[in-house]
């Protein structure tokens, strides 16, 4: 009974949840800053401006396209849906489910995972898991799954720089913006009051700039990197689970391997071999 229910969750669509934390923070934000515009005497038609929102995008995305290859470009815009929703698997659940793969491969044998292994909709514990139903060597398994998470967070880490490059674009291209308001206003120096309205009009593309980088472009690259870490993590524990599993390990204490590598436990411990005293001198005449 316990391996159909693994089953079945591996035939499970990854599924997602909302992160409420984006939504809500760009909410408070806008909520902020345009209410305070409004507590101020502003009117929302005082920002409200087409020409000023096209040219920073305009030019924001354009630089990014001149800085950034094309295929990185096609991945950050995918990426960019993991800042509103959050598909990592809980941690719960992927122990849960390398449980039962250990339970069923302590009971039949590793071979009887064969037919799981390929069912397994997260391509990195598919492959694992089928290195290990292969006969893999275990260091070969360790070595090549690895190696795989650097090359995928090297290439989401450069998907996720492409949001701080725009971020660092957009304050310069609203400066821009705000320059070429400036020289229309030069042409009406005889009205003052055109004056007044074009100096207003013109940094409106300031504040769109700034607004753009600091409460979207800059904040999307941060949540995107927790996004890369938490899913380094994850894969880290699956390749844990797997080589307990190749190695025949009880369920039991695969399970309180996982549940401690979960908690950071194994970090620490890195750490603290990284930091170990150097070995006390000895006195003189010591072993004489």
């Amino acid at each position: 009974m316990a391996d159909q229910v693994a089953a079945e969750k591996t035939k499970k669509p990854a599924g997602g949840r909302l992160d409420f934390a984006s939504i809500g923070g760009i909410v408070l934000a806008m909520g902020g800053i345009l209410g305070g515009l409004l507590l101020e005497g502003g009117k929302i038609k005082d920002v409200a401006q087409f020409t000023a929102a096209l040219i920073v995008l305009g030019g924001t995305f354009g630089a990014v396209m001149v800085s950034t290859p094309l295929v990185v470009l096609k991945g950050a815009l995918l990426r960019l849906i993991h800042v509103f929703l959050d598909k990592t698997q809980p941690p719960d659940a992927a122990i849960e489910e390398l449980i039962g793969y250990a339970t069923k491969a302590r009971k039949n044998g590793l071979v009887s995972l064969e037919r799981e292994a390929m069912e397994i909709k997260d391509p990195f514990l598919r492959k694992a898991l089928t290195l290990g139903v292969d006969g893999t060597d275990i260091q070969e398994i360790r070595g090549m799954m690895q190696l795989e998470m650097e090359i995928s967070e090297h290439r989401a880490q450069e998907e996720a720089k492409v949001f701080e490059s725009a971020g660092g674009y957009s304050p310069t291209v609203g400066i821009i913006g705000a320059v070429m308001g400036l020289i229309q206003v030069m042409k009406n120096l005889a009205n003052i009051e055109e004056v007044g309205h074009g100096i207003a009009v013109a940094f409106v593309a300031t504040v769109y700039g700034v607004a753009i980088a600091n409460l979207f472009l800059l904040p999307a690259a941060n949540k995107i990197k927790c996004r890369i870490q938490s899913d380094m993590e994850l894969k880290e524990l699956k390749l844990e689970g797997v080589i307990g599993i190749v190695e025949g390990l009880n369920p039991k204490l695969i399970s309180s391997k996982l549940d401690a590598y979960r908690h950071g436990v194994k970090a620490e411990a890195k750490a603290k071999k990284g930091k170990q005293p150097a070995a006390e001198p000895q006195p003189e005449g010591a072993g004489a």
